[in-house]
């Protein structure tokens, strides 16, 4: 009865949410992995921009989600960004916005 009771216990441990700012999931610790790598080699590692514009949480500010989301998936046509839609999902990339929106994991 114990041992059920401890693995009981142990489950709604593991079930529960990361604490405040560590990523939840594997696939987040990636998904911040390739925005500080691969973002960040035209964004800035700083996120201050580069080749490519600021993504800090001021200079996106006035940026709709669905606009952030659309660039991520689609790309920008006639510049450097191209579409990341074969590597991320929708909701992946609306959790990035969120991530640049808190500036976490910026440096």
């Amino acid at each position: 009865m114990l041992r059920l009771m401890l693995a009981a216990m142990m489950a709604m441990v593991w079930s529960l949410p990361a604490v405040a700012g560590d990523p939840a999931t594997p696939r987040q610790k990636e998904l911040l992995y390739l925005l500080e790598q691969d973002c960040g080699s035209c964004h800035g590692l700083t996120r201050k921009g580069g080749l490519g514009p600021s993504l800090l949480p001021r200079d996106i500010a006035d940026k709709p989600d669905e606009g952030l989301v659309d660039a991520i998936l689609q790309g920008r046509p006639g510049t450097p960004m191209g579409p990341w839609e074969f590597e991320i999902s929708e909701d992946e990339a609306f959790w990035l916005v969120r991530q640049l929106r808190s500036g976490k994991g910026a440096k």
